[in-house]
């Protein structure tokens, strides 16, 4: 929480711009949210609370400028040299180097399971895919907390992004009633409970109580799979053959047809399309410059170059900015 990277986060775009509204979400208020999600699931299971706060709070901190779009156009260029960009892999470079608070060493003083946790919680690894992440146990299933993660994340953005939505004037209580049956039963409440409320309650009513049915979903379906599983440690969730964080069954195609209804009405609509082509443009744009222009680097960086290749110097330099001061570097560098 006292890190550079994390407070860089406010000015990180979620899904919306904030030049729109003050009230839009960014990624630390998102990364807020994910938190408060994760650590009730983990108190309701009886789970390690602050190591689930600690990956929480540090899912994000790798994102680039413009989220996705950003990791998209700079794992493109990094592939012209062979090499990727993955926001989970660069978030551990972060705590492990680039933030510098300590005499004694470099990086943040976390532990080993939550750096494993920050290189695991989104997917498994596979053995011998990245020796760098070896020593991260490619061969178990990272510690249920660090399970948690990705499906509290899911929870967070799917339920946010609507309130947002809504805010924008893109979508409707309506629009998402017939076409998911299941928010349709929960509109159908609301309406009853509170008829005369205005619709922007209404629709804030629904959206709490998606949230309710989501984690309490995300509570059963893991409960019901570690008493299946038979696993009674750490060490047995670690040798399980799959998963055992999930969504029961009556959560589960909620959040499925959630994501694509966001998919279809928000996340591909014309307005929000054509800023990540602009930005998707505008960060090809000044990867390039850098690698023509290295001297114009900061300095701590140029002085870099001697222990790793130019490329990687660029992206990492990249990938620190905010939305905000990337635009400013971008108008300085190439004028526009």
């Amino acid at each position: 929480m006292h890190a550079r990277a994390f407070r860089r986060l406010e000015n990180k775009t979620q899904v919306f711009a904030p030049a729109k509204s003050d009230h839009f979400r960014n990624r630390l208020t998102h990364t807020i949210e994910v938190s408060q999600i994760a650590r009730t699931v983990a108190s309701y299971l009886g789970l390690d609370e602050d190591l689930t706060e600690a990956l929480a709070l540090a899912h994000d901190i790798g994102h680039p400028p413009f989220g996705h779009t950003g990791e998209r156009e700079l794992n493109r260029q990094m592939e012209a040299f062979g090499d990727r960009f993955d926001h989970n892999l660069h978030a551990l470079r972060l705590v492990e180097h680039f933030e510098q608070r300590y005499a004694l060493f470099p990086g943040l003083n976390l532990t080993f399971e939550v750096r494993e946790g920050m290189v695991k919680h989104s997917r498994d690894l596979i053995p011998g895919e990245d020796p760098t992440l070896d020593e991260y146990l490619p061969h178990e299933r990272p510690p249920l907390e660090a399970q948690l993660i990705d499906i509290a994340d899911e929870i967070a953005y799917n339920t946010a992004d609507l309130d947002d939505a809504q805010s924008a004037g893109l979508i409707t209580a309506d629009d998402l009633a017939r076409e998911i049956p299941e928010f349709a039963a929960v509109k159908e409440t609301i309406d009853t409970q509170y008829p005369g409320a205005n619709e922007r309650i209404q629709f804030l009513e629904c959206v709490r109580r998606v949230i309710d049915i989501l984690g309490s979903s995300l509570i059963e379906g893991t409960w019901q799979a570690a008493i299946a599983s038979g696993a009674e440690t750490s060490d047995d969730v670690r040798r399980q053959p799959e998963r055992l964080v999930r969504l029961s069954a009556k959560g589960e195609p909620l959040n499925r047809a959630l994501k694509a209804f966001l998919m279809r009405h928000v996340y591909e609509h014309p307005t929000l399309l054509e800023g990540r082509e602009t930005s998707t443009s505008a960060v090809g744009d000044l990867f390039q410059f850098f690698l023509s222009q290295p001297d114009q680097l900061p300095e701590n960086y140029q002085e870099e170059a001697n222990y790793q290749p130019l490329h990687r110097l660029v992206c990492d330099y990249i990938a620190g900015m905010t939305d905000g001061y990337f635009w400013r570097v971008h108008q300085s560098m190439l004028g526009g």
